[in-house]
């Protein structure tokens, strides 16, 4: 082996053995009743830096298969593509059961409070429930989006009264972005 070849492999290991980092906030802010609220993306600048957090990259891959057998389960018992319904978890909460959103949306799929009530949920905190509720509710909005993935990604995002106003993907950077980085994690998990 040579000189060279002995380097390139001790680098490579190198970069294995010792994982680079990043460096996360967790933002929060307390609201007028005195609840605290968790975000990792602060909503507007009433949140302040509540600590930083180092992970190795890669961490999140642990959490991606967590829930893949109800996935599975769910995406199958509303013939959806369970890759697409894993693409929607990771962009809406990042695979945290608990997750809140400043708007109220809970859990993995970021279910709103509105939804949670017509759907029946009892916990929407419950990885089982929140699943079901959310892929019966991305279901139903293909159903009548004529099967339409992209308007019911931005459905699922920004309401199916806004898919229609605007017969199309309404122009919210929000509902845009979120359609954009959907697609692109559906083709990460295909």
């Amino acid at each position: 082996m040579t000189r060279q070849m002995i380097l390139v492999i001790l680098s490579l290991l190198l970069t294995f053995i010792i994982a680079p980092y990043a460096k996360a906030e967790i933002y929060s802010r307390t609201d007028k009743n005195g609840v605290m609220h968790f975000t990792n993306v602060p909503a507007d600048n009433n949140f302040r830096v509540y600590r930083s957090v180092d992970f190795p990259f890669g961490a999140e891959t642990y959490n991606h298969r967590r829930y893949d057998s109800i996935i599975r389960w769910a995406a199958s018992k509303y013939g959806m593509d369970s890759a697409l319904i894993k693409a929607i978890i990771r962009v809406e909460s990042n695979f945290d059961a608990r997750a809140v959103s400043p708007k109220g949306a809970r859990g993995l799929m970021q279910l709103m409070p509105a939804t949670i009530k017509h759907l029946e949920v009892k916990n929407a905190f419950d990885p089982h429930e929140n699943i079901d509720a959310g892929v019966r509710l991305f279901s139903y909005l293909m159903s009548e989006l004529d099967e339409d993935m992209v308007l019911a990604l931005a459905a699922y995002n920004a309401g199916l009264t806004s898919v229609r106003k605007y017969n199309r993907v309404p122009p919210f950077g929000e509902t845009v972005n979120f359609v954009k980085k959907v697609l692109h994690f559906l083709s990460y998990y295909q």
